[in-house]
């Protein structure tokens, strides 16, 4: 039932010093009411907090509690709210729920408090996803993206925009009721404009997701390079820990290894790869290949050369091995402590149209490693999307992608003087696609999708 009682614990599952669970719909206060000593909750107003005892289903003292209340429309899912601040007991906890179930209310599904709160007007869909980015958010960046989306982010001119075509679209139905009089109701100058307007939002928005993505997820950054170079020695003195084995021996490292650093607000997922070399050993080959892997799907290349084994054009043939030309590539000049009076200006002249900058260090020492940190987050930051409205969410992605087709479509169709009932089908499928997102138009399967992955309680 659409406005039933569900009950649930919102807080992590262990011990805590409170714990809180939440419950919504028609007559969770009245529910409330009949196991709390505090019987002003009754006729409390909204945004109060009351003090008192919880009972069990046995009429015995449970807890001590808060108990809050949000009344129906001023609430989170717009129907009455009631959140039990407890102990965190587990214990305690669980009991409370029980007897919640016993009187009336069930246990919530996941995300249903997000959902409700979507279908009852509280959220456009896009805003409710976010939410369950903002739980997730593990970096200042990926939070900022969530919370720039809760509070409507691009969802706002994509509404806007879709309410344009809206109008457009039932001005051209209505000329197809006037046919036979041959009279233009939508003026086809003023479509172009909206369609134009609406395409470089589409553009913009569909460009940053590649960033947008690896802002969310992290931003994967491959170090590669020959064997013995010094991988895993500038790991683990990146993450300043022991984190990969380090040993003179040439192929110690056979599988990638993996950790992530939160720099500047920016999460990056580290990855330590088997060197680059030909092998007669089955299980490094094997580990060569993933590495290749691993850097097909890169945002960023760390390419460690060792400067006591390699000279400049060694280098140059190396990088030629590696799918780079579409990726950030940064080449390391390791064990510049054994080096320190290599020329490393012309070493870095050699490779300017190759990478993207080339830093020296000595990572045994770490010598340097704040200037590779200091690069990365620049890299990430110099790019122009990183402060504007960004899409990391992949089902957005393609929905835009499916109006901006859509929306060529109409545009060819005005250019070619297409019949108002051609033009209004290109339209309605733009409208279609940028619902999607907004949540104007949806499906159940969509919904339970989207919501199943949300933690039960919120």
């Amino acid at each position: 039932m659409k406005n039933d009682i569900i009950a649930a614990i919102s807080t992590p599952i262990g011990l805590g010093g409170i714990g809180v669970i939440r419950l919504s719909g028609d007559g969770c206060i009245e529910l409330v009411h009949e196991k709390f000593s505090n019987k002003k909750i009754l006729t409390a107003n909204g945004y109060t907090i009351h003090h008192g005892y919880f009972h069990s289903i046995q009429n015995e003292i449970l807890d001590e509690c808060l108990i809050s209340i949000f009344r129906q429309p001023h609430s989170y899912t717009k129907e009455d709210v009631i959140e039990i601040s407890c102990h965190g007991s587990p214990f305690i906890l669980s009991e409370i729920l029980k007897t919640l179930i016993a009187s009336g209310a069930r246990q919530a599904n996941g995300g249903e408090f997000t959902l409700r709160a979507f279908l009852n007007g509280q959220l456009n869909l896009s805003q409710a996803e976010a939410v369950g980015d903002l739980i997730k958010a593990e970096s200042f960046y990926s939070h900022k993206l969530a919370l720039d989306q809760l509070r409507g982010g691009y969802s706002k001119d994509l509404i806007e925009l879709r309410t344009k075509l809206i109008e457009f679209a039932s001005l051209i139905e209505l000329e197809l009721d006037f046919g036979e009089e041959d009279v233009e109701f939508a003026d086809r100058e003023d479509i172009l404009a909206t369609i134009k307007q609406l395409s470089s939002k589409l553009i913009e928005l569909i460009n940053s997701f590649d960033l947008g993505n690896s802002l969310k997820q992290g931003i994967k950054v491959v170090i590669a390079g020959n064997p013995n170079a010094g991988k895993s020695t500038l790991l683990n003195g990146l993450l300043n820990a022991d984190r990969a084995i380090i040993s003179s021996t040439p192929g110690t490292t056979r599988d990638t290894i993996d950790d992530y650093l939160i720099i500047d607000g920016i999460k990056f997922l580290l990855t330590d790869t088997a060197g680059i070399r030909t092998s007669s050993d089955e299980i490094e080959e094997q580990g060569i290949k993933k590495t290749f892997t691993k850097i097909e799907h890169a945002d960023i290349i760390l390419y460690v050369v060792d400067i006591t084994a390699m000279s400049a054009s060694d280098t140059i043939e190396e990088l030629k091995s590696i799918n780079s030309t579409d990726k950030q590539l940064i080449v390391i000049l390791n064990k510049m402590d054994l080096y320190p009076n290599m020329d490393i200006q012309t070493y870095k002249n050699s490779l300017i149209n190759i990478a993207t900058t080339v830093i020296p260090i000595s990572a045994i020492n770490k010598m340097n490693l704040t200037v590779i940190t200091e690069t990365l987050v620049h890299q990430v930051k110099s790019q122009k999307a990183v402060d504007k409205s960004i899409v990391t969410n992949i089902r957005h992605y393609e929905s835009l992608t499916n109006a901006f087709e859509a929306l060529s479509k109409v545009v060819e169709g005005i250019n070619h003087k297409l019949s108002g009932d051609l033009l209004a089908i290109d339209i309605r499928q733009v409208l279609h696609h940028i619902g999607m997102i907004t949540g104007e138009i949806h499906t159940d399967d969509l919904l339970e999708s989207i919501f199943s992955s949300f933690c039960i309680g919120k």
